[in-house]
């Protein structure tokens, strides 16, 4: 495994790198670095390190999402109430009608499925969407009308409306029924994910005022809460909706508020973890990429993409 981290690492970093220098993005070396090495091609990652895959890949999620959360400033996100609220479900429904006109067309679908597909390309990857965001809003692109903060904010509730919908049409298509009341699931899930994230936010910010802490240790504690956060939706699946990515995010911007001066600081020891997180995820995810299943599938899936 320690060798698998080793090449993960340097290759990624390398070819990250390369597309940088030709202008292009980081993450597409990252990904390139995963298929070449991943089981499909040629087989370099250990069985062990991709059995846990996905859980790294939450680590590195969560560690973004803190680290977007620590940058999100409470009035900035007033501001932008109505354009972030459609931002979550206006391009998403869009592409999701698009792929319901399409994809009976070019792929023969059914129309259940094609709407099964139309959720899963219409997911925004948090992981892509907000280290770009919070570039903008340091370089202070944007910032005037608060452009960056609403992507940011559509971002993470867009995930929460398509994996509703992602769950109700599967289970429709494994036999079950589409109930309406499936639908209430998207604002309780954001609403008890705020709520939950806000409380642990306040909680926090109550312990670094009375307990001295070294702002390493802090991180260490910040972390500790957003996996736990994160580990209650799982625990609640089932039982009441609960936005854990939602809930990280509220409880950095909580602290932000709260504490401005320390989530400055803790912002950036994330980002410094982020820098080696980045590499892990996307590499990880190139890795899952099964090369051969997507030449076989043509040029219909990039028409259908594009259209």
């Amino acid at each position: 495994m320690l060798f698998s981290l080793a090449i993960i690492f340097l290759v990624g970093s390398l070819l990250g790198k390369l597309f940088e220098f030709f202008g292009l993005p980081r993450l597409i070396g990252m990904l390139l670095t995963g298929v070449v090495l991943g089981p499909y091609v040629g087989n370099v990652i250990a069985d062990p390190l991709l059995y846990i895959s996905a859980d790294l890949r939450q680590i590195a999620l969560i560690i973004i999402l803190t680290r977007a959360g620590l940058s999100l400033n409470l009035s900035d996100l007033r501001k932008v109430g109505r354009p972030a609220l459609l931002m979550c479900f206006v391009p998403a429904t869009l592409e999701i009608i698009g792929t319901l006109l399409l994809a009976p067309q070019l792929l023969g679908f059914s129309l259940l499925e094609a709407a099964i597909l139309g959720t899963v390309i219409a997911a925004v990857s948090p992981a892509v969407v907000v280290p770009k965001m919070l570039g903008l809003m340091q370089k202070g692109y944007g910032t005037r009308k608060s452009i960056p903060q609403m992507v940011l904010a559509g971002a993470s509730v867009d995930d929460v409306y398509v994996i509703v919908l992602f769950t109700a049409f599967t289970s429709l298509a494994g036999g079950g029924d589409l109930r309406p009341t499936a639908i209430l699931t998207v604002p309780i899930a954001i609403g008890m994910g705020i709520l939950g994230g806000a409380l642990c936010g306040f909680l926090l910010t109550t312990l670094f005022s009375r307990m001295h802490m070294r702002d390493t240790t802090k991180v260490g504690v910040l972390l500790s809460a957003a996996f736990l956060l994160v580990s209650v939706e799982e625990a609640l699946e089932g039982i009441i909706g609960f936005s854990g990515l939602l809930a990280v995010m509220a409880l950095g911007v909580v602290i932000q508020h709260q504490k401005t001066k320390v989530a400055e600081r803790l912002s950036h020891k994330f980002s410094k973890m982020w820098v080696g997180a980045e590499v892990l995820l996307f590499v990880l995810v190139g890795a899952t990429v099964n090369i051969q299943y997507a030449t076989r599938a043509g040029i219909a899936p990039v028409v259908l993409i594009m259209g």
